[in-house]
């Protein structure tokens, strides 16, 4: 290639080479020669993977199109002379046979770069903190989707029987869905792993799944989906302490004499688990006065001094970033339907919809850190509007001020303060949810006071017991 196609981009080179420059950052550790595709494939291991994120970061209307024009971008920065099969179902064929192993791949590259370039917040109060929460995305209502992604009960034949709490008849029709459960660094402000499913999945599931991945000094900060006795054990026998929200529908204990008496300490013991001789969770519990209603909070972390009440109330704001992801995934990135009617090419876009987003996010935070901006004041909506410029004008050299990296340093959020109330909060038809009450706490029973005496003494102990 010509001498313009070498060293670092500035604002005179040609869109396809700041792409370029992007993606070999994305790329610089990850070793594609270990890759072996067959022998008369045409496309290489670095240029399919090429394709793909290119793929998933077009907006182009169909995703035939998106191909189209992520191969010719992906050939002319790869410098490729001999260019890859043209054929789509080729490429989805081949990407949906290798996307397990390249999400894998990609994933610990990602997480390796994000210790590499943002060591100042990979912690909050010392603990690496993640959120996890789930979320649906549309599927075309095919067969092929709703045999794979469909909830159980619409696919058993026969008479089924109305579900009373439903409210509207779009509830049923919408079961066409993929279930993402994401685990979301809160430092950072990225992903750090996922988990599909059909749309009746279950996220506490899912999340057992994805404790292995945890570092060490993990906390995870959790909605009040993610209650259960033994997921919490879980997660405390993977070394990984937690905070979650609770509601009236949780029932602790106090005064069971199981451990040092101690005002904020609580017993979480069902009775199920009473019974099974399975010893008592010990909890703190954490009350904070929310904007409207107070916010009750348990967590395994007992010591006031290595997690203080001012550092829960922190953390736990920080989890509303996952759900900004996921608005910003479905709405600003305009997944909230994907395209793919066939349900492996679904999961396949699926996957490559949330690599893409993360790989985005991560070099945009790294360019904005290296023009010393703050990483977390980066704009989802200028970000994407920087990158697909790009690959719309890829062949074009950039007027000055409309390259990629300038427009990755203006990509920021505004600093206006809204202070005026949401107009519709009272609107007539808004659903209003009643907040979650307190947590039930009663005393125990003398019976619930012998079964952890003799529990006590036989020595049994879970994760969380003091």
């Amino acid at each position: 290639m010509s001498h313009q196609d070498h060293g670092r981009c500035s604002g005179t080179c040609f869109h396809f080479q700041a792409l370029n420059e992007a993606i070999c950052w994305l790329w610089k550790e990850i070793d594609f020669s270990e890759l072996r595709l067959r022998s008369d494939c045409t496309w290489s291991a670095r240029a399919l993977v090429t394709a793909a994120l290119l793929w998933s970061w077009s907006d182009e209307l169909t995703l035939v199109d998106r191909f189209r024009k992520a191969r010719q971008i992906a050939c002319k920065s790869l410098g490729i002379r001999s260019p890859p099969a043209s054929s789509y179902q080729a490429f989805l064929k081949l990407l949906n046979k290798w996307t397990p192993h390249f999400v894998e791949m990609l994933t610990l590259a990602f997480r390796r770069r994000m210790k590499q370039r943002f060591p100042d917040r990979l912690r909050i109060a010392g603990f690496f903190a993640f959120g996890a929460d789930g979320s649906r995305i549309e599927l075309p209502r095919t067969r092929s989707n709703e045999e794979t992604y469909a909830a159980a009960c619409s696919k058993r034949s026969g008479k089924r029987k109305r579900n009373p709490r439903r409210k509207t008849d779009s509830e049923e029709k919408n079961t066409t869905q993929i279930w993402i459960t994401t685990l979301w660094h809160l430092g950072t402000q990225l992903p750090w792993s996922w988990r599909l499913g059909p749309c009746d999945s279950s996220e506490r599931d899912h999340l057992s799944a994805m404790l292995r991945e945890l570092p060490r000094d993990s906390l995870m900060v959790i909605d009040a989906g993610f209650y259960g006795y033994n997921l919490w054990c879980e997660m405390s026998a993977a070394g990984s302490e937690f905070i979650v929200r609770v509601g009236s529908n949780v029932h602790l204990l106090k005064k069971l004499a199981y451990t040092r008496t101690r005002g904020d300490l609580v017993y979480f013991w069902p009775v199920r688990e009473a019974r099974r001789r399975q010893p008592p969770l010990v909890l703190r519990l954490v009350v904070l006065q929310g904007k409207r209603h107070p916010v009750y909070l348990l967590t395994s972390v007992l010591s006031d001094k290595r997690l203080s009440r001012r550092n829960v109330a922190r953390l736990y704001g920080k989890r509303w970033g996952i759900e900004l992801f996921y608005r910003n995934l479905k709405q600003t990135f305009d997944r909230r339907k994907l395209r793919s009617r066939n349900a492996a090419n679904a999961n396949t876009e699926a996957q490559w919809s949330l690599l893409g987003l993360w790989a985005m996010a991560l070099h945009a935070q790294h360019y904005q850190r290296s023009q010393r901006l703050d990483p977390n004041q980066l704009s989802t909506a200028g970000m994407l509007r920087a990158y697909r410029r790009a690959m719309r004008e890829y062949k074009s050299r950039p007027e000055p001020g409309e390259d990629l990296h300038s427009m990755l340093v203006v990509a920021l959020k505004d600093d206006y303060q809204r202070t005026n109330p949401k107009t519709n909060d009272d609107y007539p038809r808004k659903i209003q949810r009643k907040p979650a009450g307190p947590p039930n706490i009663k005393n125990a029973t003398p019976w619930q006071r012998r079964r952890a005496e003799q529990i006590k003494q036989s020595g049994i102990t879970k994760g969380l017991t003091a």
